[in-house]
């Protein structure tokens, strides 16, 4: 994969995805990986510490907002970019 970000958070989604998560894609929808709100929120709370930024959202919003893995890397990759 060509986008180090991307490769990041599918790495880090496939620790808390479930065994029989199989191939894991920036298409892959977080609910087809057993990834529920918990490990959404202890996702995001990774990602902000690797990257120094903040994701100001609430886990309900999160939920609501985040739906597959190409939403989180662009979400990430927009705060990265605000922090400059």
């Amino acid at each position: 994969m060509s986008d180090p970000l991307a490769a990041e958070t599918i790495e880090l989604i496939k620790a808390h995805a479930g065994p029989d998560a199989g191939e894991i894609t920036t298409d892959t929808e977080l609910d087809t990986l057993g990834i529920h709100s918990l490990e959404l929120t202890e996702i995001i709370f990774d990602l902000e510490e690797r990257h120094a930024i903040e994701i100001e959202m609430n886990t309900v919003d999160a939920w609501n907002n985040l739906k597959t893995i190409g939403d989180i890397v662009a979400a990430v990759r927009t705060l990265i970019d605000k922090k400059g």
